[in-house]
């Protein structure tokens, strides 16, 4: 332990992942005011311009573009701001704390579990309706269990797993672009009518940045008890899924727990067919309760192994 910290407090790099850690749980940053959601909203308005439902190709095209035309610019600032501030670890710590979103994540968790334990439907739709693309007005106790699950699950593997992996490999920078880049492929889904095909290069971006620390979470996942289970059902069921990172982890945390995720579902008042990934177990508040903790505890392991890997790579350094 008395290495951990010499490391720490020696490595630049990991001062500001605890650092951003610390501030991202002691100051309060509404969800509703954060840079990512005004990010997703202008995305929303650019879309509603440049996205008019032309040729195939032609539509694939503009969402290409109009991919390029929002992050370019504001990587190049970035960059080029970071060549001009006085102190690049603030700057980095700065950046990976507008990225992460494991406090709010948490949030959505303690104030859902009690809905979904008082079977108020409502309030669950109300409280899941801004993390969602999918229409939740229908949505039962069941599929808002499910809805639940799975969002718990792609945002601490997305905003936590993954914005922490691309921090460590690309600085605050790379980890605040994958953000971005999340905010995007959300916002021009192309599990909505309307995003196809302007949404897909949105999304096959994203689906390459989380190929690798989304996979490496879901076999984190898999460590332990039921192992063999979780690593049988990702090489059976993964496949049947569109993005491979996601699948691999929504798959892992269904057989760890043996919860039914996934499904139909719908978009816009359009029902997608989507393939049943998991167990049979249909989550209620006790699964949601039983994914939150899950998933907290593989992010301090997977904090304490990249604190430990960085450490060395930077000591090799």
């Amino acid at each position: 332990m008395d290495d951990l910290f010499n490391q720490l407090f020696a490595n630049g790099a990991l001062l500001v992942m605890w650092g951003a850690l610390l501030c991202h749980w002691i100051l309060p940053f509404p969800r509703e005011a954060h840079p990512a959601i005004l990010w997703h909203k202008f995305a929303e308005q650019l879309a509603n311009k440049v996205n008019t439902q032309s040729h195939y190709s032609q539509s694939l095209l503009s969402g290409s573009l109009a991919w390029l035309m929002m992050l370019t610019p504001m990587l190049m600032v970035l960059l080029a701001l970071q060549n001009l501030v006085w102190q690049p670890l603030l700057f980095d710590l700065a950046f990976l704390l507008l990225a992460l979103d494991w406090r709010n994540t948490n949030q959505l968790a303690n104030q859902l579990i009690p809905q979904l334990a008082n079977e108020d439907k409502s309030a669950a739709k109300q409280l899941l309706a801004p993390w969602l693309n999918r229409s939740t007005e229908s949505l039962s106790l069941l599929g808002l269990g499910k809805a639940g699950s799975e969002t718990l699950i792609m945002s601490y593997g997305r905003s936590v797993a993954a914005v922490l992996f691309w921090y460590a490999v690309t600085g605050g920078i790379g980890a605040f672009m994958y953000r971005m880049a999340m905010e995007l492929a959300r916002a021009w889904s192309p599990s909505r009518q309307q995003f196809i095909p302007f949404g897909l290069p949105a999304i096959r971006i994203l689906a390459v940045l989380d190929f690798i620390p989304l996979r490496l979470l879901a076999l984190l996942i898999a460590c332990g008890e039921r192992a063999k289970a979780c690593l049988s059902l990702i090489s059976q069921q993964s496949a049947s899924w569109p993005l491979p990172g996601p699948a691999w982890l929504l798959v892992s945390v269904g057989a760890k727990l043996q919860l039914s995720l996934a499904g139909p579902a719908i978009y816009n008042h359009h029902k997608a067919l989507r393939a049943k990934l998991g167990g049979r177990i249909a989550p209620a508040a006790i699964h949601v309760d039983q994914v939150r903790k899950l998933l907290v505890g593989r992010l301090w392991i997977w904090l304490m192994l990249q604190s430990l890997i960085m450490g060395a790579i930077y000591q090799g350094l």
